[in-house]
């Protein structure tokens, strides 16, 4: 339960937070147009209804005393969550809900984004937010509904839907293939490989799966994410592994090419991930729904 006494009035907090940020008076006071007086009062408000000091007061600087930088970095967490919150209410005017999805950043952008209208023309009252997230989470703390997730289906209370397994291929851009002259997967034994951090032993592995002999499988630039190494082999690079279904349109326009038929298939796999207690809620199991039957079509 809220303490009304205990709640500031916004105007001086935001007096308070813009003058705090700008670590001037005047600054804030053109910021938020309003004059120098009417931000020295509000501030002066705040501290006499805080019985703290927030400043100290120099001249023309002001200057945080430990009190104030305390709770300027929760006023401004505090007013930022204020603001979202707003915002999201405004969204929500004629809406039947809001889903707050967490996904991985190359599948949301280069599968599930794309293909999102379908989802909007069967749900067209329902609004999506999209957040990234890498690795598991708390879905208790946490301001997601459910997560696009790649691993082992071993998320703790949670129910974890499997979505599509991940086949990698070898790829590199058509010029870096003919200036490296690759011709068998033993030649790729001499040319930069491009990793990704998230995937550390999936060249050796590839390499097993080609019978080729390969001395130190780790060297390479690393790549964070799946987006930035295939943007690395199309612009000639390396070569590359990555999953088929990541670079479809890399591969339909003739940027990369895949080498060799050799595949590499993941030990883990793609899966929806929602808490146990929203289930049954619709929003999710719209959403469900809805993905599982369009992985189910390839």
């Amino acid at each position: 339960m809220l303490r009304r006494g205990f709640l500031p009035n916004v105007g001086n907090l935001l007096a308070f937070e813009a003058t705090a940020r700008h670590g001037s008076v005047s600054r804030a006071a053109e910021e938020l147009n309003l004059t120098q007086s009417a931000v020295s009062r509000q501030i002066q408000h705040l501290e006499d209804s805080l019985g703290v000091s927030l400043f100290r007061r120099s001249r023309q600087r002001v200057v945080l005393t430990d009190v104030g930088r305390m709770y300027a970095a929760n006023v401004r967490s505090t007013l930022a969550e204020l603001s979202d919150a707003t915002h999201q209410a405004i969204a929500l005017s004629g809406t039947r809900g809001v889903l707050n999805l967490a996904v991985l950043p190359t599948f949301g952008t280069r599968w599930l984004i794309p293909r999102m209208p379908e989802f909007f023309a069967q749900h067209p009252d329902v609004t999506v937010n999209f957040g990234v997230r890498l690795v598991p989470f708390d879905f208790a703390t946490e301001p997601f509904d459910a997560a696009i997730h790649f691993g082992q289906p071993h998320w703790p209370g949670a129910v974890c839907e499997h979505l599509m397994n991940e086949e990698a291929v070898p790829v590199c851009s058509p010029a870096y293939r003919e200036r490296e002259n690759i011709r068998s997967p033993q030649d790729l034994t001499r040319v930069t490989l491009l990793q990704q951090s998230t995937r550390p032993t999936a060249w050796a592995e590839w390499f097993a799966v080609a019978n080729v002999d390969l001395g130190n499988p780790l060297r390479g630039p690393r790549f964070e994410q799946f987006a930035m190494v295939a943007q690395a082999a199309a612009a000639g690079l390396g070569a590359a592994l990555i999953p088929h279904f990541l670079i479809a349109d890399e591969l339909a326009s003739g940027r990369l090419e895949i080498l060799f038929p050799q595949k590499l298939l993941s030990s883990g796999s793609y899966y929806l991930v929602y808490p146990e207690p929203k289930a049954e809620a619709a929003l999710v199991r719209s959403f469900r729904d809805w993905i599982l039957d369009r992985t189910a079509q390839g």
